[in-house]
């Protein structure tokens, strides 16, 4: 039985001061991230470090991007290929933010 081409998945996580794998993608599979938001619903202003893993070495895509009060930021200008066992990595500064990808 062939395997499924495409598999569309939403995830959301909570991210605060500790570091948060969101997303890994699957051996022998390539993963497209096709959006990734993240939205403070404290009431401070926070910061947050996104980071592409690729077995030891990590890429900050953004590091301690202020996020303001009640708002929204996208984390991606466009696609984010994942190779076969990649992950996207998040923290945060103090309050929980919400994460989409």
């Amino acid at each position: 039985m062939p395997l499924p081409l495409n598999i569309y998945q939403t995830v959301t996580s909570v991210v605060g001061l500790n570091t948060v794998g969101i997303y890994t993608a699957p051996v022998g599979y390539t993963g497209v991230v096709l959006l990734a938001q993240v939205a403070n619903v404290g009431s401070n202003p926070e910061d947050i470090t996104f980071i592409h893993r690729r077995s030891a070495v990590d890429t900050e895509l953004l590091k301690n991007f202020p996020i303001s009060a009640s708002d929204t930021a996208n984390l991606l200008a466009g696609k984010l290929v994942l190779e076969s066992g990649d992950k996207l990595v998040l923290s945060g500064s103090n309050s929980p933010l919400v994460v989409t990808t």
